[in-house]
């Protein structure tokens, strides 16, 4: 029998997850219900109470999640996710081939954006890294989500890098926005991202559990740049 299904999920896997989804409510009849919030947020609301069947999220998310015994054993793995540059749609594109190339051109941008998710924290500790980020700070803007970032790159002017999972960014190109290129190799950053099963989840969620690990599923994710 069909039954309804309740999904917290990060936002980086939206243009992957969704259209996996619309495939499996239409082959099960099942009803899904869909949030997607930050890393952080995801910590917070499961932190406070919320009980969702279905979490998605890094490994890390879902470890504090197993620590607090509302964790099931289930749990799938649907793929990583790297960071990307993006700038407003006819802005300039920064030279990035090179870490050199990378830092001379953040030190010359006017405006740095970047989120508050999984990506964020990593640009922050990568400024760091490349001995900038003192250097930088004046600069950046940092927002809640990936909405945030878009819009505001998107209506912005002058010269400014923006960072994000390569998904979204991809998924929004030419809403105001440019895709750059992925961040050079030796500076890239993968997150990966788990769908895992909560305590009170029933079979309708184990079901679509079950049909994230199927090669039908999988084919979607690597479309939208899941690998």
């Amino acid at each position: 029998m069909a039954g309804k299904i309740k999904i917290l999920s990060a936002g980086a896997v939206k243009p992957g997850l969704v259209p996996a989804l619309a495939t499996f409510q239409r082959e099960t009849g099942n009803d899904i219900a869909i949030e997607f919030a930050t890393a952080p947020a995801i910590r917070q609301r499961l932190s406070t109470g919320e009980a969702p069947d279905i979490v998605i999220a890094p490994p890390e998310v879902l470890d504090e999640l197993a620590q607090t015994s509302k964790a099931a054993a289930d749990c799938v793995t649907l793929g990583r996710i790297g960071v990307g540059v993006m700038v407003r749609d006819g802005a300039p594109l920064p030279r990035i081939a090179t870490i050199e190339e990378f830092k001379q051109s953040l030190l010359n941008s006017q405006s740095i954006v970047f989120n508050q998710a999984s990506t964020g924290l990593y640009i922050e500790s990568l400024f760091a890294r490349l001995g900038i980020a003192e250097q930088i700070e004046s600069k950046i803007t940092r927002y809640a989500d990936f909405a945030a970032v878009r819009d505001h790159v998107s209506n912005g002017q002058g010269n400014e890098i923006a960072f994000g999972a390569t998904t979204v960014i991809v998924e929004n190109a030419g809403n105001g926005l440019r895709f750059v290129c992925p961040l050079p190799a030796e500076l890239q950053n993968h997150t990966t991202y788990t769908a895992a099963l909560t305590e009170q989840a029933g079979e309708p969620a184990h079901a679509l559990l079950r049909y994230f690990a199927t090669p039908a599923a999988k084919a979607i994710f690597n479309a939208a740049g899941i690998e």
